[in-house]
């Protein structure tokens, strides 16, 4: 079962949800506001989790994994965010994707001698915004998109009467979300910024929350620090997800 359990990883390493923008702080208006403006974000999320997981229709198992516990049997991760801005409306984006593998050897080994499991996540969410409130100081954005899921678990056993045998589980769905995000500047330099997600679709809930503080380098670096929680209810016919993941975050923000 706990083998069984590391199939819903790719979702905390994903965040893993989640998901609007998640290092990009909207930045005070520009001396010119009549053009577009562009952010890229590389970012880290040292997520842990907790919940209750469950795949090929078995039974659910409680997960509460470290970070650590997850790094260890992380193949690639990917995470990035993007930004569009023209005067008070904006375009966002964030794209995460996940690969874990593990390996353990069964009880006796009497009918198999390893299982292997490898899980894939991927969630894109993309969304439009607008500035309720726009001033040199700080800015509120009205937040609402669309947020796409993909996992998928392969398990696969070697040695034994099991030898050869695999079998896949995947799903697929799509959440609306919507909330604010804003930022507000203490110094030039040092700001404060954060955001509220939630939403609903194939999953039942979906929602995500981060507060963080940045530091703007010059015009165009700027980095922030911070800490995130996303949670997600979703289950089908044999799969089962229902987990909330939660860490520090970082991330560097391109500004251009």
């Amino acid at each position: 079962m706990l083998l069984l359990s590391a199939a819903i990883l790719a979702a905390p390493v994903v965040a893993q949800a989640a998901d609007i923008a998640p290092v990009l702080a909207p930045q005070p208006r520009p001396a010119d506001a009549d053009k577009w403006t562009f952010s890229m974000a590389p970012y880290f999320w040292a997520a842990g989790i907790t919940g209750d997981t469950g795949v090929f229709g078995l039974p659910e198992v409680h997960v509460d994994e470290s970070f650590g516990d997850i790094l260890s049997d992380l193949d690639f991760g990917f995470m990035a965010a993007g930004d569009a801005r023209y005067d008070r409306f904006s375009i966002v984006t964030d794209i995460i994707y996940a690969r874990i593998t593990t390996d353990s050897a069964t009880p006796r080994g009497v009918l198999a001698d390893e299982v292997d499991l490898k899980t894939e996540t991927f969630t894109a969410m993309i969304g439009a915004g607008y500035s309720v409130i726009d001033e040199p100081q700080g800015r509120l954005d009205v937040i609402g998109g669309v947020k796409i899921w993909y996992t998928e678990t392969t398990i696969s056993f070697s040695g034994g009467p099991l030898g050869g045998v695999s079998g896949t589980d995947d799903a697929t769905w799509v959440d609306a979300v919507a909330g604010v995000r804003g930022m507000y500047s203490i110094t030039p330099s040092v700001y404060l910024t954060g955001w509220g997600l939630i939403g609903a679709g194939g999953a039942d809930l979906d929602w995500d929350v981060m507060a963080a503080i940045g530091y703007k380098w010059n015009d165009a670096i700027s980095a922030v620090a911070g800490y995130r929680a996303l949670g997600v209810n979703y289950s089908d016919d044999t799969l089962t997800n229902d987990i909330v993941e939660h860490g520090p975050i970082l991330g560097v923000v391109f500004h251009f």
